[in-house]
């Protein structure tokens, strides 16, 4: 929702940010230790496991499909991987961009690390990439003017849809995920 104030200065209203804006400022616990620890899946939006690394939706996206994969173990740099991590992290990565390929069709994607605080990582010590699919025209007046990015697509059905195209692309019947809700 939209409101002017004074001066000139629009507001747009997103209640459902608080429960974000409230805690940035906090030291916070590991996400990724935290979520590796966990057995409940769809809550924590992770859409795969391997022995070293999972798959999951990040929960600020960037666009509908911004994915996170990251290791299992706390390490914060990519020197300081062991073979098996790098493969699992590779692997995973692959298979998470053939399945927004094959499920959002898009234009090209991003692929990114944020390695330490300064470079933007929210949690330095943890490595993870981020993978955001892009879209030709994805950039509107909304970004540009505004400041605002609209995601045309909940989170839940963006799991849903991802979900579905992982096991599809796995050929089995279910993703290699251990997901409990």
């Amino acid at each position: 929702m939209r409101a002017r104030g004074k001066a000139g200065l629009e507001r747009l209203w997103a209640p459902w940010r608080l429960a974000y804006v409230g805690k940035a400022g906090e030291a916070a616990r590991c996400l990724f230790c935290r979520v590796a620890r966990s057995r409940a899946d769809r809550a924590n939006l992770v859409l795969a496991r391997r022995p070293h690394s999972l798959l999951m939706l990040n929960r600020f996206p960037y666009n509908s499909g911004h994915l996170m994969v990251a290791l299992v173990r706390h390490v914060g740099s990519l020197d300081a991987l062991r073979p098996a991590e790098q493969g699992d992290l590779m692997a995973l990565t692959a298979l998470a961009q053939r399945a927004l390929a094959v499920e959002y069709h898009p234009d090209g994607f991003n692929l990114g690390a944020n390695l330490g605080r300064v470079a933007g990582a929210g949690f330095p010590g943890h490595l993870h990439l981020h993978l955001v699919p892009r879209w030709s025209g994805d950039t509107n007046f909304m970004p540009v003017t505004g400041g605002t990015k609209v995601l045309p697509e909940s989170l839940a059905t963006t799991w849903s849809r991802l979900a579905r195209a992982i096991r599809k692309l796995e050929g089995a019947g279910r993703p290699r995920s251990r997901r409990r809700s």
